[in-house]
């Protein structure tokens, strides 16, 4: 998974409109990070990626790339946020 898609998969989980989220932003900066937004990106990066997550885990990230640093190499280290 690229760069483009983890954001892409971010917006899915969050209800936004495609290419809202940028990469930079943390993750209190945007509107509808809650635990339901956990949920649902547990919920995606199962689906998608067969990987499963621990909230715990997201409970400690604070940025877009504390999150990508959980799928490791899932995500391509070059195109991370």
């Amino acid at each position: 998974m690229g760069r483009n898609e983890f954001l892409l998969l971010l917006d899915e989980a969050l209800e936004l409109k495609p290419g809202t989220v940028k990469g930079s932003e943390t993750l209190d900066s945007i509107e509808g990070w809650n635990s339901l937004a956990t949920i649902s990106l547990m919920s995606l990066v199962d689906e998608r990626l067969g990987v499963n997550l621990d909230p715990s885990d997201i409970a400690r990230c604070s940025t877009i790339a504390d999150l990508a640093g959980l799928l490791g190499n899932r995500i391509s280290p070059e195109t991370r946020p």
